[in-house]
């Protein structure tokens, strides 16, 4: 069959490509065989036309809908409304008000607003369901808008219209359109019921216009229980809880119904009372007889009430009157065990985690604040073994990320000196707040890595966290600890430019800090720019004066700060007793001493009795001094024997100090300062063999003698020389000043008649002299050289300074006329015109 003689009907089916004309062929001078005719193509079928699904009834849709809302249920909503679009069904008002409920339950307002703005016709129920759902969501600028659109189209709002509007301000704490909101409800007439007025009470207690709140209550026509319980909490979230006592009377002598929640809110806000236990017991006897004391809710707040203030006994009386125990409940009683301070046993803290294991027994999940409390509680205990096996149920739990618990954690680690575990919780904690960043900078400083906590600080700046005062505090102490002078100006200035050196923890690790450079300039103009001075603010500033020298300064300080009135602690004798040491001021110093044990009945540790052993010392009391010891009952203590064995090396008394130096051998073996001052103490009495012997000791033990490190900043970057040699670039350079400086001072002793073997010439090349490779002495001499001469020269020490440096920097400040200041572990001399301000005795 041919193309032309085909079908109409196969025409049409067929495909376009056989519809198109022939192309002529190519002439050639031999004709081409006639090809054979295609095959008929066979016809195309038609696809299968799609056949809609029935509609369903409007009965099982309402069965649906109403499904879909319990849940509620998004995906059901949306399955139901996409049949009902295929099937090309139209709701009526009913359905569509039943489906913007659920799309406005589940949060999905952008589909309900599709929905609400296609629907034929609407109706007050359509308009307040899509203002709930606005003010659910907490756009109130939305929720008001559609309000306005409502009244403009003529839909008289009824009670759930204003209630929806009123949360949508209350959400917002947004008291203005609050306000307009409540005027046009007393226009329309429904503010008289009680369900508008208890809607206007809580928008105005949520923004805080308590006034308005009490003005509502007194005017309002009708009242309910949960008028009553909305002015109660109002007056709770104001924090007045003497007032919310007072409208719980009135509200009893009202003959108003109490419940768990008014109840529950006003036994919670007495937790925060104090001395008011007559008013607690009353509130318990109230609750017992209302008959909601095995009320769970009410159980808990009652717990939590006795907890906070010290009822422990009460608080696990009504623990185990509650029959159906919660989690709510338990975090209650263990917080409670957390909050008790420092004075009672361990063993009494430790019913907390008998708590938690009932807890588990009787398969209650626990929540986040159950494992904070119960870490405070192993912080408190020093049970690290206990906190490593809750940190494992913290990760089980899923709660490791809680920046709460993740700071329990560090806190736990560090009691342990597990700094490394403390950094790992640090890095495994994904939202790490300032705190968090706070207490690790802590960990850091006290474990004495101050580099690592100037790293982390900088670390916090490039984040996009702010550090507070307590973090800034911190960085200042390590500051102080380095000595850096850069450093400490540094984080002056960005104190300064945060605005935190207003503060006063700030402020009083400024002080410190300029203490620990030497600078006393700085750390009286930081005293006097504080505006509000504490008991640490004085404290800090009379130790000030008294390391650097100035006893008569720290004297007169302290008292101006007894006739300012400000509260003496034990810091602040510890202060002016450094001061009386330093100095030798020994009536002053047992003076005050007498007056902290019989006036303020301070409980005395080993740094007061420290510096009173080192204040007899100081005036040659040594026998006085070895009684004091003996008598304090802390005679076993080292550090003790170890100032006494100073002062008898100063007075030349070796025989005692011998003694002296054995006995603390076998208090502190594992000391080697103990062996390193009895091996000098023999090598001055000439008893070589002994001091051999202490030597070969020590080495047999393994005891090594810590090498003494000085280190000062020049030009922006820190040099440090070790006793014994010398680790600067410049090291040429400053032994030729170093040997220039040391000829001078061997020049003036044989002037001025004093025997220069003394003071450790022991060679005739200066160079190859002990006293040339001390450590402060190669300091002192790259500062000579580099810095102005009007420029003090400032050297830090790990270690006290010798008898020979000593000597020599005397002669030194006065042949270079320049004041040389060296800070050793104890405290600074000042080195000016031949004179020390330590007097000769350190």
């Amino acid at each position: 069959m041919s193309a032309a003689a085909a079908p109409r009907s196969l025409l049409a089916d067929t495909p376009d490509l056989l519809l198109l004309p022939k192309r002529r062929p190519k002439r050639n001078r031999i004709a081409p065989s006639k090809p054979p005719e295609p095959p008929p193509p066979s016809p195309r079928r038609a696809p299968p036309r799609r056949c809609s699904p029935p509609p369903l009834a409007p009965s099982a849709y309402g069965r649906l809908l109403r499904c879909a809302s319990r849940g509620p249920s998004l995906a059901l909503a949306r399955i139901a409304h996409s049949h009902m679009l295929r099937t090309g069904y139209r709701p009526g008002l009913f359905l569509c008000n039943s489906l913007l409920g659920v799309y406005c339950r589940c949060g999905d307002m952008r589909h309900g607003r599709l929905l609400f703005d296609g629907m034929p016709r609407r109706d007050v129920v359509s308009w307040n369901t899509l203002i709930s759902g606005y003010s659910s969501a907490g756009s109130a600028r939305l929720a008001l808008d559609t309000f306005r659109d409502a009244r403009d189209s003529g839909v008289c709002a009824d009670r759930f219209t204003y209630a929806a509007v009123l949360g949508a301000c209350a959400g917002a704490r947004d008291g203005r359109r609050g306000r307009a909101a409540h005027g046009t409800a007393v226009v329309s007439g429904h503010a008289r019921t009680a369900f508008v007025t208890n809607s206007v009470i809580d928008m105005y207690a949520k923004c805080g216009m308590i006034d308005e709140v009490r003005l509502v209550f007194d005017r309002a026509e009708e009242r309910d229980e949960v008028t009553w319980n909305l002015l109660l909490s109002a007056y709770v979230r104001m924090g007045w809880p003497e007032v919310a006592v007072n409208v719980l009377v009135w509200m009893h002598r009202s003959g108003a119904k109490l419940d768990a929640f008014s109840l529950g809110g006003i036994v919670k806000a007495c937790t925060e009372l104090e001395d008011s236990e007559d008013v607690r017991r009353m509130l318990h006897g109230c609750v017992v007889k209302v008959g909601l004391d095995l009320n769970v809710f009410v159980g808990s707040a009652m717990v939590d009430m006795y907890a906070k203030n010290g009822g422990l006994e009460e608080a696990v009386k009504v623990f185990d009157c509650i029959p159906d125990q919660n989690v709510v409940v338990y975090n209650a009683m263990i917080a409670g065990f957390a909050r008790l301070g420092n004075d009672p046993c361990p063993e009494i803290r430790i019913e907390a985690v008998r708590l938690y294991s009932n807890l588990l027994r009787r398969r209650i999940r626990p929540s986040k604040f159950t494992f904070k409390s119960l870490l405070e509680v192993c912080n408190l205990t020093n049970a690290v073994r206990c906190g490593r096996q809750v940190h494992a149920h913290v990760i089980c739990s899923g709660f490791e990320g809680d920046e709460y618990i993740a700071n329990a954690l560090i806190n736990l680690y560090s009691k342990a000196w597990s700094v490394d575990d403390s950094l790992r919780c640090f890095h495994r904690t994904p939202k790490q707040e300032s705190f968090t960043w706070t207490s690790m900078i802590t960990i850091f400083v006290e474990d004495e890595q101050f580099e690592m906590a100037l790293h982390l600080f900088r670390e916090l700046c490039c984040t996009e966290k702010e550090p507070d005062q307590f973090t800034i505090s911190s960085v200042m102490n390590a500051c102080a600890c380095l000595s850096v002078p850069m450093t400490c100006e540094q984080i002056h200035c960005y104190a300064v430019k945060s605005g935190f050196d207003q503060f006063t923890v700030c402020g009083n690790s400024q002080i410190a800090m300029y203490r620990n450079i030497g600078d006393l300039t700085a750390a009286k103009k930081t005293f006097d720019k504080i505006t509000c001075l504490d008991a640490f603010s004085w404290s800090q500033m009379v130790l000030n004066y008294a390391v650097h020298g100035h006893g008569r300064e720290a004297l007169q300080l302290f008292e101006t700060m007894k006739d300012r009135g400000v509260m003496i602690n034990e810091f602040a004798f510890l202060a002016i007793l450094v001061a009386c040491s330093h100095q030798g001021l020994t009536d002053e110093g047992f003076r005050h001493y007498e007056s902290m044990k019989s006036d303020y009945r301070f409980d005395l540790n080993v740094n007061h009795i420290a510096c009173m052993v080192d204040l007899l010392g100081h005036a040659g009391k040594l026998s006085d001094a070895e009684d004091f010891i003996t008598n304090s009952g802390l005679e076993n203590d080292p550090t003790l024997w170890r100032v006494l064995l100073r002062a008898c090396r100063v007075h030349g008394d070796k025989e005692r100090g011998i003694q002296i130096g054995e006995k603390l051998m076998l208090i502190a073996p594992l000391a080697a300062s103990s062996y390193v001052m009895l091996y000098n103490l023999y090598m001055d009495a000439g008893k070589i063999s002994f001091a051999m012997r202490t030597r070969g000791l020590m080495r047999e033990r393994g005891m090594t003698k810590e090498t003494g490190i000085s280190w000062t900043e020049f030009g922006g970057s820190i040099h440090h020389f070790s006793d014994g040699g010398n680790s600067c670039s410049q090291k040429n350079a400053i032994s030729r000043r170093m040997e220039e400086l040391l000829v001078r001072v061997k020049q003036k002793t044989e002037h001025s008649g004093m025997n220069v073997w003394e003071l450790g010439f022991q060679s005739k090349k200066v160079g190859e002299s002990s006293i040339s490779r001390h450590g402060e002495l190669l300091a002192v001499a790259n500062g000579l050289s580099t810095l102005p001469n009007t420029a003090p020269v400032k050297v830090m020490k790990n270690q006290r300074i010798s008898w020979e440096s000593h000597e020599t920097l005397k002669l030194l400040s006065e042949d270079e006329n320049r004041e040389i200041i060296i800070r050793d572990p104890t405290r600074f001399h000042h080195f000016s015109q031949g004179s020390c301000s330590c007097q000769d005795y350190w």
